[in-house]
């Protein structure tokens, strides 16, 4: 077989591929890996036959599809399927990246993205379908263009907005599959419910650091919806977002190419989807895992005595009024501005300058003269420190070294004072030198 190396031999039966095996010195051969091909009970497009009637391709897209419709899984067929079918990607960020240049590729007709931010240096790590000269751009544009550069037959649709309970109907409405490529809470509730209002696939993917997964809610389909899973959001700001916590670049990848995968098999009909399944993946040990996921009876949204039958408030469900409000307490304590704290450093100023980041934080920038005490080790530290001495305190964006300031202030001192803006208003109003991260 070409291309194959001397000493392996690949074994194939009824045009499947079975399994490899190794050559042996003494003229035997050992299976190296079990066979992986199963036949699977085919699942019934989501996309009606009579939509596909009118499909026609050019000689073009023929070349450019050719590889699926030789494919007896897919053929012309599943090829029509997939041009007649719309699919809306909320968020153009590290899932939305993969599973909008694949979808793109395989020959989506019609996509939509909903995405309201600007490109990031930051971005670039993961958010493989933006380049450097497009930060600054809208997402949505510069994701538009990249696909047009892969497959221009494909119509993109730019919805440069929040995705909210007030405008999430109209929407999603022309799409027939919508996938949750965000990082909030609010979003993922508000993309369920209206998946289960609607009767379409929800294509579930998240990300932190080195774990993924994904899943397809379809309660319509005979699936669980994410609310079986998860009834209750967790408390504001317990969950880090992977602006807070990190996330490994190429991870993005792996979870966003199997939503994509998921929605093709959803609209061509074929193979075994996630419903009723969740895949973990964990980068680390390159390990996936598989749990089965339930309906709940009991769930307020898909269950047979549903108790929430319309989209509500979000916002206010996922509790964030009450993290904006404490927000706004720990802006509110005793605070100095970067341009304040420039000055007394200029001037000699004595005082106890203390960074309250993680020690990797401090590696890769700093302020001269300040001193590193992580906020975990601060209650053990307070001994080190007069009450009679001022305290200025400094983290990334103030947030951290605010609530800090709290703990100083709990413990009987008064001469407290939080950095406003932390690190990157210095970085912005101060010295541009500085690295931002």
């Amino acid at each position: 077989m070409p291309g194959v190396p001397t000493g392996w031999k690949l074994c194939a039966a009824n045009h499947q591929l079975r399994c490899g095996v190794i050559a042996l010195p003494n003229g035997r051969s050992r299976a190296i890996f079990r066979p992986f091909f199963r036949e699977l009970m085919p699942i019934p497009s989501i996309i009606d036959a009579s939509r596909t009637e009118r499909i026609e391709f050019s000689n073009d897209e023929i070349a450019r599809y050719s590889r699926h419709l030789i494919m007896p899984e897919v053929t012309l067929e599943g090829q029509k399927k997939l041009k007649a079918a719309g699919v809306l990607c909320i968020g153009a960020g590290g899932l939305g990246s993969p599973l909008l240049l694949y979808l793109a590729a395989a020959g989506i007709g019609r996509i939509g993205i909903v995405d309201s931010d600007a490109v990031d240096f930051s971005n670039l790590q993961r958010q493989i379908i933006h380049g450097t000269k497009d930060v600054g751009r809208k997402k949505t544009n510069s994701a538009r263009e990249r696909i047009r550069d892969i497959n221009p037959n494909t119509q993109v649709d730019l919805y440069d907005v929040l995705f909210t309970s007030e405008n999430a109907r109209q929407i999603a409405e022309p799409y027939d599959i919508i996938i949750d490529g965000t990082d909030n809470f609010q979003t993922r509730y508000l993309s369920n419910d209206l998946c289960v209002f609607t009767k379409k696939p929800n294509v579930y993917g998240s990300i932190f650091r080195f774990d993924g997964q994904a899943s397809v809610f379809a309660p319509h389909l005979g699936g669980p919806c994410y609310r079986c899973m998860f009834p209750e959001p967790p408390p504001p700001g317990m969950v880090p977002t992977c602006a807070e916590g990190g996330v490994l670049g190429v991870l993005p990848g792996i979870i966003g190419v199997i939503q994509a995968i998921e929605a093709v098999k959803l609209i061509c009909g074929i193979g075994e989807t996630l419903i009723g399944r969740l895949v973990h993946f964990e980068a680390l040990g390159l390990k996936f895992r598989e749990f089965k996921l339930r309906k709940d009876p009991k769930c307020p949204v898909c269950g047979p005595n549903p108790t929430i039958t319309d989209l509500i408030d979000y916002d206010q469900f996922c509790g964030i009024p009450q993290q904006r409000k404490r927000e706004e307490e720990d802006a509110n304590v005793p605070h100095v501005t970067v341009e304040e704290l420039k000055a007394r450093l200029d001037r000699g100023d004595k005082f106890r300058f203390i960074d309250v980041r993680e020690p990797f934080e401090w590696d890769i920038c700093r302020l001269e003269k300040s001193e590193l005490i992580p906020m975990a080790k601060l209650p053990a530290r307070m001994s080190e420190f007069d009450s009679a001495e001022d305290v200025i305190l400094i983290c990334k964006n103030g947030a951290r070294s605010a609530h800090a300031v709290k703990m100083f202030h709990e413990a009987g001192f008064t001469r407290v004072w939080n950095v406003a803006g932390g690190l990157i208003d210095w970085s912005d109003r101060i010295d541009p030198k500085l690295p931002k991260y």
